[in-house]
């Protein structure tokens, strides 16, 4: 359903009814609605227009002598409202300022988390995925005894990783030599990610298990790899904001229990499966917004996900927050957007 489903009178009760529940953390009632909407309707009416809005799913009745809350659908609506009528303000200075003054990425993602949390009153995060254009130069292979190989991984941009490998069986030095002529003829100048994946694949190859050599060279170039391929980088701030959220949301639904939180934080734990949501659901530049039941996993049912893009030339990370399906989301999309072009900017250099 969208909003031009509606007629006007049905988009701004809902409107102010979300709004309100967001605010007040109580189901709200015709009462209210009729005093407080500005649009000088009798209580009466506004009860048959809450009735026609609980009929298309888009508010609930917690209890039978309650006001209404919105449901996931009616949170739909208001925040999809709020995205075609929103203006874009150009990032404060200031914020940029403090951005600039970060020194690595992983300091810029720390600060750009903090300031989310801090302005949104949510659970922020900041992502930037693994470089795909970091190739490999070549590896070495180094004996350091008879059961231990130094594998060393040189890349582009100036980066050396090193990892040492028990085997079971020793090496003399030529044969190492060998083993790293062949995989750097076969494999380098490729991405560390593409590298990595065709000696995985080079591996299953049956006509490969004939040569024993070859295929040690590849199981001692695949650890040094497993370690030198970057990974993404997330940063999670204000997770306390969480538990002020459970605390003030009243609805039956609304509450998050001890066993929703904990999954929650599970799911933050293993930043790998933060990392999959996220994939899952940006799929282009901008603002995202998910909303309760939209999610893919269940855990997430009781939670909203605001997030946008940001570029830094080469790669698009992602900066968001997640709190409960009763945020103010006006300002969470304000905060993200904002957010997000500003470390757009510093990124680029502009």
């Amino acid at each position: 359903m969208s909003t031009t489903d509606l007629t006007d009178r049905q988009r701004r009760i809902l409107a102010r009814l979300v709004s309100d529940y967001i605010e007040q953390g109580e189901p709200v009632s015709s009462a209210w609605l009729a005093e407080h909407s500005g649009l000088g309707l009798s209580s009466a009416t506004v009860r048959s227009i809450l009735a026609r809005l609980e009929e298309q799913g888009l508010v609930r009745q917690p209890h039978t002598s309650a006001g209404r809350v919105p449901t996931d659908a009616g949170y739909r609506l208001y925040v999809d409202s709020l995205l075609q009528s929103r203006r874009r303000v150009k990032s404060g200075g200031d914020l940029e300022s403090r951005f600039r003054r970060t020194g690595s990425t992983s300091d810029l993602l720390e600060s750009v988390s903090q300031e989310l949390a801090r302005a949104s009153h949510q659970i922020a995060f900041a992502l930037t995925p693994s470089s795909p254009t970091v190739r490999l130069r070549h590896i070495d292979f180094v004996s350091l005894d008879s059961h231990r190989v130094l594998v060393i991984v040189v890349a582009t941009g100036h980066q050396i990783t090193h990892k040492v490998v028990e085997t079971t069986e020793p090496y003399d030095v030529a044969v190492l030599q060998k083993a790293a002529r062949y995989i750097n003829a076969e494999f380098a100048g490729l991405t560390l990610l593409e590298a990595r994946e065709a000696l995985i694949a080079r591996m299953r190859e049956e006509r490969m298990l004939y040569d024993a050599l070859m295929t040690r060279a590849l199981q001692l170039a695949q650890a040094g790899l497993d370690l030198a391929t970057p990974e993404e980088t997330v940063v999670i701030q204000g997770t306390s904001f969480l538990f002020e959220g459970a605390m003030g949301a009243v609805g039956d639904r609304e509450q998050l229990t001890l066993e929703t939180l904990r999954a929650l934080f599970r799911l933050l734990e293993e930043k790998h499966r933060l990392v999959e949501l996220l994939t899952s659901y940006i799929e282009s530049d901008g603002l995202t917004v998910v909303i309760g039941s939209e999610h893919l996993s269940p855990d997430m049912h009781p939670f909203s996900l605001v997030a946008s893009t940001f570029n830094d030339g080469q790669r698009t990370g992602t900066v968001g927050v997640i709190g409960p399906t009763r945020m103010r989301y006006q300002r969470a999309i304000s905060v993200v957007d904002g957010v997000s072009r500003a470390v757009t900017r510093v990124l680029e250099g502009h």
